[in-house]
């Protein structure tokens, strides 16, 4: 066996048994040795193999798959740009704790700085987005190293799920290989030119060996076990924590956290002690958080009365702007619950920071009861409200979609105005077992399509996603797949306002600005999207009122498909101003 064949053969040996079972490729030259590595362990029956065209797609297809089995996944380039391709998947799961692992082939380090084709210097090329690199070079043979390629994978794995008493995130394993970058071959005489009728040339058939005996100088630990076991991978709750002192008028603002399951405990941690909770709509939605929490902070002369004497912020709060303002208020008490690296506190307010552990903890309380119940019942009568909103805005739409989805479904959320229309509309009083995943990291539009498919290909949940038209077109080349090739069971809703809709609400979309907005924030592509699902092979259907959109919703996904539903952005502005005001009225 060649020295490519076998370094690349064990790592992906390794990697399974690290317990890796799902692996992207995007397809090169270099990378050749771990892609006939992996397709054989697919064909074991050891791994499912993705196969992208894209290296951006493939990157955000391998952080939904983590993102979806709260597993390492790896994704495999070749060298030179295809790496810089992977750059805002690696971000994004830098920043939302994902593990992914960046496996990129390279050319043997002698070429770096030579001239040579597709070489430059990959190691450290994603800077600090990731939490461990190491640049492994290209064997000369595979003597006496097959112990080190086994550690070096097991650090990778513990380094990505964080066992290593850091967080959760991305590395980075660089991978040298020389030619022949093929598996050993077999010459099979398929006959004389007497035997094939005559005036043939005699052929012969390269037959790659795909699953290489790896042999007792290769081979890993007894049982399938992984060389190196590492102890100490994070959960939610594994330990208890110093207990946060008690506050009567406290509200909780539960902003974005790594796992579903977080966003449970910290809502359970709130109700147990009669603290009101403003929380953004992702993780597993529970019930104990107000309705349209974010609108009660946009009423001031209600807020002053109600005004907490504490804020306790879980997460990393992206979305509301009132929320923002509120931790900035003059003299209010701000304190943070992080589960892990840099807390989060941009306005450089917070007094006290506490670790996640700190929620298992109990003590005794008293909460002021009679103050919470303004924020309960305020935020009731904001529900009714959202409730109400007409057809057809995007607020309207993801009302409908949240309304509409089956128990114990999955909804993935872009970033922009999708994120924020579930923030105002959720019914989070229903508990529903629905799961919100979103890339809320760096919050960035990119990727969504290819995130989507790889949440709904990890799980066996219903999956949807709701996106922008500007969010899905960011990423078409998600919907590309070969005909061998899993395919999701996911349902894409594309609130289709042609733009940037988004800029409609923010400063940018005043009206005393209308003689430039369309252009460098509107930014309109009339594009066509049921041509552009036709030509992917994707099922399309445009939709015109809300029941119609209800009852697809309600059906369980088969196979790719998108909604889109077309809304016209230039109401945004007034729809959002018209529900301030209803809550104005609401609140009195």
């Amino acid at each position: 066996m060649n020295p490519s064949t076998a370094l690349a053969s064990v790592l992906i040996d390794e990697l399974v048994r690290g317990g890796v079972r799902e692996v992207v490729l995007a397809p090169g030259s270099r990378s050749a040795p771990l892609a006939y590595a992996a397709a054989a362990a697919e064909a074991a029956g050891r791994l499912r193999l993705h196969v992208r065209v894209d290296e951006r797609s493939a990157g955000f297809l391998a952080l939904g798959l983590a993102l979806g089995s709260a597993r390492p996944v790896p994704v495999i380039t070749t060298s030179g740009t295809a790496v810089a391709n992977l750059h805002p998947a690696v971000l994004e799961a830098r920043h939302s704790q994902v593990p992914l692992i960046v496996i990129s082939a390279d050319r043997p380090a002698e070429l770096r700085g030579t001239g040579a084709n597709q070489t430059t210097v990959q190691p450290g090329i994603f800077g600090v987005g990731v939490r461990w690199l190491y640049d492994l070079p290209a064997p000369e043979s595979a003597d006496g190293l097959n112990s080190a390629w086994r550690s070096t994978v097991c650090r990778a794995l513990a380094a990505a799920a964080g066992a290593t008493g850091s967080i959760p995130g991305p590395v980075h394993l660089n991978v040298g290989f020389r030619d022949p970058l093929v598996p050993d071959v077999e010459v099979h005489a398929l006959g004389t030119p007497e035997a094939a009728g005559g005036g043939l040339a005699e052929r012969d058939l390269a037959r790659p060996d795909l699953g290489p005996d790896l042999g007792p100088d290769l081979a890993g630990r007894d049982g399938d076990r992984p060389w190196v076991r590492v102890d100490g991978a994070p959960g939610a709750l594994r330990a208890t924590g110093e207990p946060i002192e008690h506050c009567p008028r406290t509200l909780v603002v539960v902003g974005s956290l790594p796992r579903p399951e977080q966003s449970v405990a910290a809502l359970a941690w709130a109700r147990g002690r009669g603290y009101p909770v403003i929380a953004e709509p992702f993780g597993r939605i529970a019930p104990g958080a107000l309705p349209g929490g974010p609108l009660l902070l946009t009423h001031h002369a209600w807020l002053a009365k109600a005004v907490p004497d504490r804020v306790i912020v879980i997460g990393r709060p992206t979305l509301s702007r009132p929320v923002s303002a509120l931790l900035r208020r003059p003299g209010m008490r701000v304190e943070v619950v992080h589960s892990g690296g840099d807390w989060p506190d941009p306005s450089h307010v917070a007094e006290q920071v506490h670790p996640f552990t700190a929620l298992g903890a109990d003590f005794e309380h008293e909460a002021d009861l009679a103050w919470g119940e303004i924020w309960r019942a305020a935020g009731e009568r904001i529900a009714a409200l959202t409730s109400e909103i007409p057809w057809s805005t995007s607020l309207s739409v993801a009302a409908a979609v949240s309304g509409s989805l089956p128990g114990g479904s999955t909804l993935v959320v872009g970033s922009s105005t999708a994120a924020r229309d579930l923030d105002l509309t959720l019914d989070r009083t229903t508990p529903r077992d629905l799961v919100v995943l979103a890339n809320r990291g760096l919050a960035g539009i990119d990727g969504m399509v290819s995130t989507a498919s790889g949440v709904a290909l990890a799980g066996d949940r219903p999956t949807y996603a709701l996106l922008g038209d500007l969010t899905f077109l960011h990423d078409t080349n998600g919907l590309l797949l070969g005909d061998s090739e899993p395919a999701p069971d996911l349902t894409i809703v594309v609130v289709n306002d042609d733009g940037g809709g988004i800029f409609t609400l923010l400063e940018h979309g005043a009206p005393e600005r209308a003689n430039t907005f369309e252009r460098i924030f509107g930014t309109p592509t009339g594009t066509d999207v049921a041509a552009l699902c036709r030509a992917h092979g994707v099922r399309h259907e445009r939709v015109a009122d809300p029941g119609q959109l209800s009852g697809l919703v309600a059906e369980r996904p088969r196979g790719l498909s998108v909604l889109e539903v077309p809304v016209d952005r230039s109401g945004h502005r007034a729809a959002h101003a018209a529900l301030r005001q209803a809550v104005a009225d609401a609140l009195g």
